[in-house]
């Protein structure tokens, strides 16, 4: 019983909340396309360990065009890869709610960092990346700005 009680708790105290805040800038262009943006988290070994969120509109073709993403996760999965898809966005500041209990149970102890990329139809290709330790022991963001097709990028997590 003990020992249970242990793993409940040890599982509790890995939980946390994941929110990503994505700011898509407006861009003066003759020809705008709402960008495909795509997410995932990698561990310290550059090796993709969640697929965590993917914009894009109907045109599957155009994926492709996510390089990084596509070949560290995409190119695995199939549609509605792994119900972690959306509508692509216009610009403005887009808030994103990762599912905390896949990230918990996926992740073991260690260095990870939270990739977001962006690529855009007659437009530019663009790649961030945020640092997080696993597990949290307390609060933490990150900010990163974006020179083109990102704007300011925040991961918030909450234990």
């Amino acid at each position: 019983m003990k020992y249970l009680f242990c793993l409940l708790l040890s599982g509790w105290l890995q939980a946390a909340e994941f929110k990503l805040e994505i700011e898509i800038p407006q861009l003066q262009v003759a020809e705008y396309h709402a960008p495909y943006v795509a997410t995932w988290i990698e561990d310290d070994e550059r090796k993709a360990k969640l697929a965590t969120s993917l914009w894009y509109d109907q045109q599957d073709k155009w994926l492709k065009d996510i390089r990084q993403w596509w070949r560290k996760t995409g190119r695995y999965q199939s549609s509605p890869y792994d119900g972690v898809t959306g509508a692509t966005r216009r610009p403005g500041m887009h808030r994103l709610l990762l599912n905390d209990k896949t990230i918990a149970s996926t992740l073991r102890p260690g260095q990870y960092w939270l990739y977001i990329e962006a690529a855009r139809e007659v437009g530019g290709r663009e790649i961030l990346k945020l640092p997080f330790q696993w597990p949290l022991v307390e609060p933490y963001q990150y900010t990163a700005q974006g020179a083109h097709e990102l704007g300011k990028v925040t991961l918030i997590i909450q234990p």
